[in-house]
């Protein structure tokens, strides 16, 4: 998913389609609300597909960079006072804990820990 999201806005394609699972659909989300993405809407006629339309500044993507923190031969797990800030703030992490998927400033405040998925900036 990351990396169709920074291919899409390297060559700057408008709208940016996968396939659909639970835990792509709250990352979608979480970069809807955060302002990073313009759209997100999920197709439910067969199979589920997840459409993106990303946001850009003039030529400048708004989305600068993504990195997969976790990967499934290197987890990484968290707690909760040890959640990274990205870039002194002005990038998101992205964590998935025991409530669900949520930004690494809600999973602080919750004092809750989880896997770190990504950072956003």
């Amino acid at each position: 998913m990351l990396t169709r999201i920074r291919n899409a806005s390297r060559v700057q394609l408008p709208v940016v389609e996968m396939p659909h699972s639970k835990m792509k659909e709250s990352i979608a989300w979480i970069l809807k609300k955060e302002g990073y993405v313009a759209e997100v809407a999920v197709e439910t006629k067969f199979p589920k597909t997840i459409k993106m339309k990303l946001k850009y500044e003039g030529k400048r993507s708004v989305i600068e960079g993504l990195k997969r923190i976790s990967s499934p031969g290197l987890r990484r797990y968290v707690g909760a006072t040890e959640i990274p800030r990205v870039l002194g703030g002005l990038g998101i992490s992205v964590v998935s804990t025991s409530q669900g998927v949520m930004t690494g400033t809600q999973a602080r405040k919750s004092n809750l820990g989880g896997e770190l998925i990504c950072y956003v900036w």
